[in-house]
């Protein structure tokens, strides 16, 4: 126990600078904290040391003839391109990739952390989140009107955020993992579906090997155990806490089936948009 009560002194020290940078808008700052920060290494499965079931594009390793530069700046530009998806030009696809995709720094972890917490969308969904639990009059405590609604919306936001912030930013930069998901894009379907709802809980690591998703995981639930704060006292607890961390990786595993399918979906109405337009092409050109 001894041994384990400095560790527990920094790890403390650490959420608390974090969360000041992250809340201020400065992620480079709390970045360049945690790559300082004098922490243990995540447990090591011992399965973590083979290549499991994954895509093929993605199972190769890092290019070995990279400098360390050259490899955070192939990353940058690949985060770049990955910053401008979208579905339909409105719905963020920021943290889908694919391929031999190099390794994020934690400054870009936070990077991509903090892009996806305020994106319009975000606020746009929550809000719609907030309406519909307010609408069923969720937590009584809260009311109606526009001051119950903005304590609903921020709520739904601060889920978000608190999930965004832990899952996908602090712990995989504290453990090396990949916060993005790597699409399959070809296979079976059925291949396809359990492959993707596998990343939820197996995950890239930035070694360029697979394992246990131990960062998006133990984020769910610690945003569950933060929401505590700020919910009626009546909807606080542990069984409550662990619902809503249990609800939110189900969650995820829907979002990686539609990051993995939607590239499909598109293409499917984007052919039958031609096919149709050839045929009035056609049409046009036999009548005359």
């Amino acid at each position: 126990m001894t041994a384990v009560k400095p560790y527990l002194c920094r790890a403390v020290t650490l959420v608390l600078t974090l969360g000041a940078a992250f809340l201020a808008g400065n992620p480079a700052a709390a970045a360049q904290t945690l790559a300082s920060a004098d922490l243990p290494d995540a447990p090591q499965a011992s399965s973590q040391t083979q290549q499991t079931s994954q895509p093929a594009s993605s199972s190769q390793q890092p290019n070995s003839t990279e400098t360390k530069e050259q490899q955070q700046k192939r990353a940058a530009e690949e985060l770049k391109k990955e910053e401008q998806q979208r579905i339909l030009g409105v719905v963020p696809l920021f943290n889908v990739t694919s391929g031999a995709a190099a390794p994020l720094t934690p400054k870009q972890k936070f990077q991509l952390t903090f892009k996806s917490s305020t994106d319009p969308w975000i606020f746009f969904l929550t809000a719609v989140d907030g309406g519909i639990s307010m609408a069923g009059d969720e937590y009584v405590s809260y009311g109606q009107g526009v001051e119950g609604f903005a304590k609903y919306w921020g709520a739904a936001y601060a889920d978000t955020v608190d999930g965004n912030f832990w899952g996908n930013a602090v712990l995989p930069a504290w453990w090396h993992e990949d916060p993005r998901y790597f699409r399959m894009g070809h296979g079976k379907f059925i291949k396809r579906v359990a492959y993707s709802a596998s990343t939820t809980v197996w995950c890239k690591r930035d070694n360029g090997k697979w394992g246990p998703n131990y960062g998006n995981v133990a984020g769910n639930f610690i945003a569950g155990a933060i929401s505590n704060a700020y919910y009626p006292a009546n909807d606080r607890g542990v069984e409550l806490t662990f619902a809503r961390g249990a609800s939110v990786t189900y969650e995820g595993v829907a979002g990686a089936e539609l990051a993995e399918f939607w590239p499909d979906i598109y293409q499917h109405f984007l052919n039958k948009h031609r096919e149709k337009k050839a045929r009035k092409t056609a049409a046009a050109a036999s009548q005359d």
